[in-house]
């Protein structure tokens, strides 16, 4: 099994890139999948083309709290479960489970710890796990017993982007996670653009795995509200991703 979290700031395509990891899963039979949407933005349901009618930010605003309405004979922790259970959205090779926006005032730690538990129980069930992670990585830190095997730095095409990257990259040396592998990876880059970024990125000695190119076709997907497991296998952005990924899950 190997568990993968793609970070950036927003607007890099790190959720497309999610979204095209999932993708190369199911197309491998390497299935089931477990994506998780930890990004407050959750669009990660969109780009899968998949409907999420709950998510674990508003399970838990309903009385993951405190004590209210558990049913007579069930522990916290089961109701917790069971509740969780309710946000899964399934797809076809893969089920979505999304956190949805942070937790409102008061203390949530009792909720909290209950559903990084739940996490690592549920991750076992699912033969990868893609996460689609906040540039803050709260919910890499969050986990219990489960390490990242690897990290995906996604940044656009721009001097700004890729410092930001590399704060990124720092912040998880900061957070001492415990990530296998991080990867860099350029987003949304044209020839001429990735070798006139390329001594910035040496210099910031960001670890290059990937150049996804500008993808006329997954624009117009985005566009059009598409799926991204639509795309055609020869789409730029699909084989690029593809070389990528044969990486990322050879291990």
């Amino acid at each position: 099994m190997t568990t993968i979290a793609v970070a950036g700031k927003g607007g890099t395509g790190k959720t497309t890139l999610a979204a095209l990891a999932v993708r190369y899963l199911i197309g491998k039979g390497e299935t089931p999948v477990l994506a998780v949407d930890a990004d407050p933005n959750s669009n990660l349901g969109q780009t899968l083309g998949i409907d999420v009618m709950l998510t674990v930010g508003s399970l838990r605003e309903q009385g993951f709290a405190g004590q209210r309405d558990i049913p007579g004979g069930m522990t916290k922790d089961q109701f917790v479960e069971y509740k969780m259970s309710e946000a899964l959205a399934e797809g076809d090779g893969f089920d979505l489970l999304t956190m949805g926006r942070p937790e409102g005032a008061g203390c949530y730690c009792f909720a909290n710890n209950l559903i990084r538990r739940f996490m690592d129980g549920l991750a076992g069930g699912y033969r990868h796990t893609v996460m689609d992670n906040e540039a803050g990585l709260e919910h890499i830190s969050r986990r219990t017993t489960r390490r990242t095997d690897v990290l995906l730095l996604v940044a656009d095409a721009g001097v700004r982007g890729i410092q930001a990257a590399r704060r990124v990259l720092d912040l998880a040396a900061e957070m001492k996670l415990e990530v296998g592998e991080s990867l860099f990876v350029l987003n949304r880059a044209t020839d001429a653009s990735a070798v006139a970024l390329m001594p910035e990125i040496e210099r910031l000695e960001l670890p290059l795995a990937a150049v996804v190119p500008e993808d006329p076709g997954l624009f117009t997907a985005e566009i059009e509200g598409r799926p991204l497991l639509e795309l055609d296998d020869d789409a730029p952005a699909v084989a690029a991703a593809g070389g990528l990924f044969d990486r990322v899950f050879s291990k």
